[in-house]
Parts: C-alpha cells; structure tokens; sequence
C-alpha cells in the first residue's frame, strides 16, 4: 500500500485550466492558498493564471455572498491598515528644482480585502501547524514556548477584535462553530493549545489531512464523559495508584518501575482495547518495556495480584516461587509476557502481552509480527490477512522513540506488503526524562515523537493529568486507523514520580524537577477534586474507593502468604527445556509425489511470457528429476511444495528473496513483456497451506524481530528469513540474542524460525564470506536452537521438512551456501528426496576404512575444495567426513564414524575461518570426547585472526590451498 504523492499542496494541479471561485477555496488548502495570495500582492503576475484571476475577481464575489464584508473593507480604508501599493516615482522636475519624493497611493478594495482574509486564513494555519507549540501540554506546569504566528496582533493588516468581527467564519474553512473569525478564534485556541495538541499538517495525503481537520475541530470524538462514566474512570485511577502503592510499602527498595506520573496509560488501554473489539477485533497485541508494565498486567490483561504478589515474595524467598524444573531461568517480573481475556460490550477479546528484554524497543517488531500472525488465514493458498482481526499496540519511551534505531525499522513496515498489521497504536510514555538524562541531550527533535513525521503519521500530543483528554485522544487515534489502516502516534506527556527505579534517587540528577513533582498531586487526586467540585462524588466516596483497592490488595497478600511452603518442586538448573521428543520424523516423499510437484511448479497462466534467459533455466529442472542434478533452489522448493500440500503453512521473507540473491530460487516469475509476478508455488492444485514469499526491505533487527513474532503466534508454520549475506544478521544481534535463543528459557517461548544465512569463503574479502557460525555455537546451549552447514541439496531438502514436521520446535540457523548452490557434486537425485532422511553426520563412501589413518572432518563448502583437490586421490590413507549438524551435536554418529576406522591415528578439524572463529573452539570438546586412546586431535585452518578473512582473492587462494594441502598431507 504506497500513498500517492498530492498533485499540489492545495489539492488542484497547478496549471489547471478549471475556473475558480472563492467557494473552492473552502475545500483547498487554507495555508497554500495564502501564501498564493501573499505572493500575488507583492508580484501579480508571479502566481499561476486561475489564481491570479480568482484574486482579482473576488472581492467583488466575496462582498456579494458576506455583506458584512463591505464594512471590512470601508474600516480597512479608514485605517489605511491594508497592504499598500507603491506608485512608480514621479518624473524628475527641472534641474532647477529637487527632485520629488515619492508618492504612496491606497491600496485598491479587492487587494486590502484580500490581504485581510490571507490574514485571517494564515491565522487558521498557523494554529494547525503551530498550535502544538503553545498546548498546556505539560503537568508539572512547564511553560509553553509558543509561536509568534498565533498572535492576531502580529498580521498584517493586524487583525484586530474589531477587524475579527467582520471576517466571516465560513471563507476561512474552519470546522468549529461560529459566525465570524471572532467567534471561532477562541475555539481553534481550545483545540489546538489546551491539554491536547495535534501534529498532522506534515501529512502528505491531502484526504488525511482534511479529515484530521474535520474531526479535531468539530471535536468529534471529544466526547464528554457522563456522571458513570466519570465515577468508573476515577475508580481506575484509584486501583492503578493503590495498586503502585502497595507495592512500595509492602515490599521497600524492590523494584518495581512505577507508571505513576502516566496513570492514565491504563485507562487509555483500557479504551483502545474497548473500541478493537467494538471494530471486531479478537485479539489485541501489546509491547511495552518495563515502566508500568506490573500494573498493566494486572489491570489491562487481569493477572491476579497473587501472582505478582509471589514475584516480588519470591525476591526474598525461592520458596515463593514455583521453581522451573526443565532448567529454565526464567526472567525478572517486569519482563515477564502474559496472556488473559477482556469482556468488552462487544464481546471477549484477548489481549496478549508480549514477553520484552531490557532491550527496550526490541520488542516492537516481535509485537507487528505477532499481530499479522493472528490476521492470517493460513488455510488459503496466499495467506488472506484481516487486518480487523487483531491490533497491535505499541508502549514507548521517550527517550527510547527517538534513540533506538529499530523504532525507524518498525515504522517502515508498516505500509509494506509483508509487513503491514493495517494500523499500530503507538503510545509513547513520556516521562520527559531518560534514566538520568534529560532531552536536549538525549534527542535532536524538540518532541521525541518527531521521527513519526518522517512516515507521514498523526501525532496526537496530550497532558497525561488530563484523563478525559487522553481517553479522547485514544477515540480519534481509534478512529483515524480505521479510516485509513495506517498507524497512529499518541505522545502522552506525564512524568516519572520515583527514580527510574524505586532502588533510584532522582534528585542527584535532576533536583528541581525531583521537588516539583514532590510537590504535584497525582492524577486521581487532580481528578477526583474535579469531580467532587462537579458534584459526581462526595469526599467519603473518593476515601471508600482507596480503601476498597486497599483491602483487596491485603487479602490477596494474606492468601498468597499461606501458599508457602507446599511442596514447591525443586530447582533443575541442567538438562534439556523442554527435552527434546526424539520422535522420528519422516521427510522423505514418493517419487511420485514430487514428479507431480515438479510438474506444476514448472507451469505459467497462458500468456505469461517467461524470460527466456531463465526458461531454459526452469526447463532443466524438468529433466533433472529423471537426469540427476536436482540443485538447491530445485530441492527447496519441493520441499516447501510437499509442506503445502501436507497442510503445512510456510513464509519466506528476506532480503531479495522472491529471486533469491544469488539468483536462483525464482519462486516468484516476471512476465517479460509486462512485468506481472506470478508464484507457481501459491498455485498447487493439492495445497491446503498458505504460502507467503516476500521481498523484505534492508532491514535485519525489525525484520528478524518481526518473523519471530510471526513464527510463536503461528507454531504450526515453517517461518524462515533469508540474509542477501550472512554477515548481513549481525544488524539482527539483539533479536538474535534476547528472543531466538534465549526466549525459551526465560520465557518457555520457541519457535520454529529458520535463519538462511549464505556462508562459505569464495575470496569475496572479509565482509561477505562469514555468516558468524561461532556466535550461534556460543549461543547454543540446552538444546535451544539447530544449527546445520549442509553441503547437498538432499540434505537441505530433509533439513527443512524435518524442521517443519518435528513435534519438538525450535529455531535452526542454516549456514547456506553460495557456490554450492549450482555445483554438480552438490546437486542431488530424486531417489535422494524419496528416501532416506536428513544425516548430521556423512562418512567418506570411497575410503578404504582398514587404511585410514587420518580423518579429517569438516563443515560445508570446504568439503568440495578437498575432495577435488590435486592431493585428494594421493590421500589414500585419509578420509574426508562431514560435520553436517553442528548443534546438538551428534554425539553418537560421530562416536560411530570415528570407530568405523581400525586404524585411525588422527582426527583433524578442518575450517576455512581464523582459529577464533568457526565451529573449532565451540566443538572441540565434543571432538575429543569420542577419540579412542592414542587418536590425537589437530585443528587446520586459518590462524587466529580479527578479520574473517583476506580482502584480494590471490590471497584468500593461496590459504585455501594451503589448508587443504595441510588437511590431506600425512
């Protein structure tokens, strides 16, 4: 979904031939037609002709259809206080006599006339564009810093009280009522600069624009709150501060990351979540860091005090705990993901807490790829998306927005075809501080919310000690999303009560706003004076609703306290989480099966034109079936075919991936003659799974982050994201580290995510040879994740079947290869696909076992430089095996190939990467510990180096060669 850039700023093409009238002005631009206008009078013929035309025409128009307007222009020449036209200079008089100065002649009516109104319409502008600046916006009373353009008094002709009388409201293209520019003045002031501000005139589509202006202004989804709805929103600020309370007196100096300052967020969710079920939503997905995150999840997702409750006992004693006996570490409870159900007016809704690191916004792509997981309808052949089905809603901090570079990453998938969730929320906590830092040194935008301009978003700003406010932001931000299905910015601008944390004194750091917000009274204070002065509750009800949130909290203590000690299972810091099910999964497919397949994978609509250049390509993969040579673009897509007509759902996504960037998977054609994309692979006539394929933008953090997301709310599905390089992922670090491998054992959260990772050194230099295989081996721990460096295209075949069909899911990172990928030793046959399964470990075939005495072993692409090295058939008493699985490791078909050899001296390890890097030192344990005695282990590689690999390929060939001869020389 791409917005279409507008034609002119004013909505009309410049240029246009169409005749206008002041009555079209209502529906333009009122900013873009007054700096016409405001050009026409300093030079006429400088604006384009209709323009030029409608000014000089339109006074005349304009006193005709507002009769008050002749008084304006009457007033305008008594006052002289119009724009003045110079006449041209007098002719010099005789040499005799001086020169005379110049002379200033009035202003004819339509141009004083005009400059009037221009002054009024760039007034209205002004309060749309720069009203933000002087909005009430902050609770602790910090002054605005506002706009010389708001100020009536500083236009020319300056518009005075009288003045504003006689504008007639209607030319102006306001939304607020009134008769006159006098009357609705005062009204663009209270939309525009109380407590709530908005930023959408940075919008480029036109009809956004225009409809934001209608909305706000006729305040639309301002709505007023009656006697209950008042009393009910004041009873939930009462349980979210009690609850804050509680906390800190029962359970001193932990922490807790307070929202006091920002007590409104609940109710705000509260609403949102409300208005997605009233839309039809089933699900709403919420990412959120630390800062009110307990409170959330005991009032927006409904856990049960106790549960938290024994969370922080269980920071005092392990007893309050229930221990994690598969080896899990579990997390700190503010990281903590949960999952419960609302009763809403229009039904149940779920609502899903996403489990967050302390990577603070790292868990917004997770969240988007969470949401389109549940708007998918894996069972069609494309995966329809609803996007009703489920919203997204995204909690930042203000320091963080601004700062963390995967924010820029979230927002650009918004409107992407892969990617789109059809609208996030996001909610930017806005503490007004980081943790000690303050924002002039913490963001180079005066709001932290700025970078959303650049993605032509709404920004709603609103003083978090406004309630009514903010639940109104929440209607339009609502409102604005299922409109249009685009995201939507509220900057809730509060404060932080306590330190960054309840451990955290704030005044070292920040002295006079630590007194300042000692001094403020907390919102359900604020708003509870408000009430009692409105007469919607008595004093003794506001003291009964405190009292009430306190009880429930003690008894909810006490009941929690008598739990203790009842047979809570030990703690089990070892072992397997969860163990893996050692079933046997079958990944071979009937030659049949695949024939028919190949078949239909090879077939165009009637009339696409196939380029030719790649139809001969394509056509070989119709005889390689019968010929051999089935290569790995050709195996992988078999494998994913056979998924889908087994029911299994499947997405593909990654950078080029549609093509495949070293061109050659071609899962999505072009026509040659007029560029249509057509997927054979969506069109299986037995497919009962979705198969989605995308081209993702060059993005890794948010685009991994995203497909993990998608992969835990879809288990059932093969999830797999492709790097153009395997050194590309190192932009994906922190969701690599804090989710893919770790998020089992934190969070008993897995997936069956695939990462295809091109790794292979070809003398390319440093930058594209190494795909970081040793960050994964040191990664790998408690059988959390798979790593495989296949080197045929069978094995990858039986690799990405058994990863969709084994019970036990995990992630598995694939070292792919570049070179490999059309190798004739490395292509397979159809007798490889229907039969047999995936091996971790490949002997040598042709090795006279009884004469081996050395065995080298190795991983992937190096395999095919040995055995087709000059040295390679010298080598009798060597063989060469293949280290296919490298975690787990497969002890036991190691320990087996080792014994095949009677006479084996030697084991070497052989890599193309520095002795530092690669899989030597994460594996070498597992390498000893099955040696026979008397077998000694060696390593042959590059030595330890700081960079993957040399920069010119003379270089990268001359230690290639010289480890290989190393490895096959006795």
């Amino acid at each position: 979904m791409h917005k279409p850039f507008p034609a002119s700023p004013g909505g009309i093409p410049v240029g246009t031939t169409k005749t206008m009238t002041m009555h079209d002005v209502d529906g333009l631009n009122a900013g873009y037609a007054s700096a016409l206008l405001e050009q026409y009078l300093e030079n006429p013929d400088g604006v384009p002709d209709e323009w030029r035309a409608l000014f000089e025409s339109g006074a005349s128009e304009l006193v005709a259809t507002h009769p008050g307007l002749a008084r304006l222009v009457e007033l305008l020449q008594e006052e002289g206080n119009g724009h003045v036209a110079a006449a041209p200079p007098a002719p010099p008089e005789p040499a005799a006599a001086p020169a005379a100065p110049p002379v200033e002649a009035p202003a004819p009516p339509d141009q004083k006339l005009f400059a009037a109104v221009a002054a009024a319409m760039a007034l209205v502008t002004a309060h749309r564009t720069h009203g933000h600046l002087a909005a009430r916006l902050d609770p602790l009373g910090g002054e605005p810093v506002g706009d010389p353009a708001l100020d009536p008094e500083r236009r020319e002709p300056k518009l005075t009280p009288e003045l504003q009388r006689l504008i007639p409201a209607d030319i102006l293209g306001v939304h607020v009522p009134g008769e006159t520019l006098a009357d609705v003045l005062p009204q663009l002031r209270q939309v525009y600069c109380g407590t709530s501000a908005y930023e959408i005139e940075h919008i480029s589509d036109h009809e956004q624009r225009v409809w934001l202006r209608t909305v706000i202004e006729s305040r639309r989804y301002h709505h007023t709150l009656d006697a209950n709805d008042k009393r009910r929103l004041l009873e939930r600020l009462t349980e979210v501060e009690g609850f804050e309370r509680y906390l800190r007196r029962a359970f001193l100096g932990q922490k807790q990351f307070s929202v006091e300052g920002l007590d409104v967020m609940v109710p705000m969710l509260d609403e949102a979540i409300a208005l997605a079920a009233e839309e039809g939503g089933h699900e709403v997905v919420l990412g959120m860091a630390h800062r009110g995150r307990l409170n959330v999840l005991a009032h927006v997702l409904g856990r049960p005090y106790e549960t938290i409750l024994r969370e922080f006992e269980g920071e005092r004693t392990l007893e309050a705990v229930v221990a994690d006996p598969e080896g899990g570490t579990g997390d700190v409870k503010y990281h903590l993901g949960a999952e419960g159900t609302r009763k809403t007016a229009a039904g149940e809704i779920t609502v899903t807490l996403a489990s967050n690191p302390s990577h603070l916004e790292a868990v917004d792509p997770v969240v988007e790829g969470r949401t389109r997981a549940e708007q998918t309808d894996r069972s069609t052949r494309t995966g329809y998306v609803d996007a009703s089905v489920a919203m997204a809603v995204q909690i930042h901090g203000d320091a963080a927005f601004p700062a963390q570079g995967v924010v820029a990453e979230t927002l650009n998938l918004a409107d992407l075809n892969g990617y789109s969730t059809g609208g996030s929320l996001h909610l930017i906590a806005n503490n007004q501080i980081g943790f000690t830092t303050e924002p002039a040194d913490a963001r180079s935008t005066r709001y932290s919310s700025d970078l959303a301009k650049g993605f032509d978003l709404p920004i709603i700003h609103v003083n978090a000690d406004d309630p009514e406010a903010a639940l109104s932001a929440v209607r339009l931000a609502m409102a604005f999303r299922r409109r249009f299905c685009t995201d939507v910015v509220i900057d809730l601008v509060g404060y932080r009560r306590h330190g960054h944390n309840e451990q955290d004194e704030a005044a070292y750091t920040q002295p006079l706003m630590a007194a300042r917000i000692e001094r403020q009274p907390g919102v359900r204070e604020q708003y509870a004076q408000v009430l009692q002065e409105e007469g919607v509750v008595s004093e003794e009800d506001v003291d009964a609703m405190s009292a009430r949130v306190d009880t429930t909290l003690k008894e909810a203590h006490e009941r929690l306290k008598t739990t203790f000690g009842q047979g809570v299972p030990a703690v089990a810091y070892e072992g397997r989480i969860p163990a893996s099910t050692g079933t046997e999964v079958v990944t071979a497919v009937p030659a049949e099966r695949l024939r028919a397949l190949n078949d239909e994978l090879l077939n165009v609509p009637d009339g696409f034109t196939v380029n030719p250049k790649l139809a001969k390509q394509l056509e070989r993969r119709r005889l390689s079936l019968d010929e051999g040579g089935i290569d790995w673009g050709q195996a992988e897509e078999l494998a994913f075919a056979s998924l889908l007509v087994e029911g299994i759902p499947v997405r593909l996504t990654g950078q080029d991936t549609e093509r495949g960037t070293f061109s050659h998977r071609h899962l999505v054609l072009h026509d040659a003659q007029n560029g249509q994309a057509y997927a054979p692979i969506q069109g299986l006539e037995e497919a009962t799974a979705s198969f989605e394929i995308h081209n993702s933008p060059l993005s890794e953090e948010a685009c991994l982050g995203f497909e993990y997301g998608y992969s835990v709310a879809a288990p059932e599905a093969l999830v797999a994201w492709e790097a153009q390089f395997g050194d590309f992922v190192n932009g994906a670090e922190v969701a690599i580290d804090q989710f893919i491998v770790s998020g089992l054992s934190k969070w008993g959260q897995t997936s069956r995510l695939t990462l295809l990772l091109p790794h292979g050194y070809e003398g390319n230099g440093p930058e594209h040879s190494s795909a970081r295989l040793e960050r994964f081996l040191q990664l790998a721990a408690q059988e959390n994740i798979r790593i495989a460096n296949c080197t045929t295209a069978a094995q990858y075949f039986h690799l990405m079947r058994r990863q969709a069909l084994d019970p036990s899911a995990r992630p598995l990172v694939v070292m792919t290869p570049k070179g490999l990928l059309r190798l004739k030793q490395a292509a397979s046959t159809l007798a490889d696909l229907a039969g047999g399964a995936f091996r971790p470990v490949l002997g040598d075939a042709g090795a006279d076992a009884s004469a081996v005495r050395r065995l080298v072993l190795c991983s992937g692409k190096l395999y095919y430089d040995l055995a087709g090295h000059e040295l390679r058939k010298q080598a009798q008493a060597v063989a060469v095996g293949r280290l296919e699985q490298l975690y787990p490791f497969p002890v036991d078909a190691y320990a087996e190939l080792v014994r095949s050899f009677t006479e084996l001296e030697e084991v070497v390890w052989a890599q193309e990467e520095p002795q530092n890097m690669g899989a030597w030192r994460a594996i070498r344990h597992r390498l000893e510990e099955s040696l026979p005695n008397g077998v000694r282990l060696r390593f042959v590689g590059r030595p330890w180096r700081a960079s993957p690999s040399e920069g010119y390929p003379t270089a990268h060939l001359k230690e290639q060669d010289r480890i290989v001869r190393e490895a096959l020389t006795l």
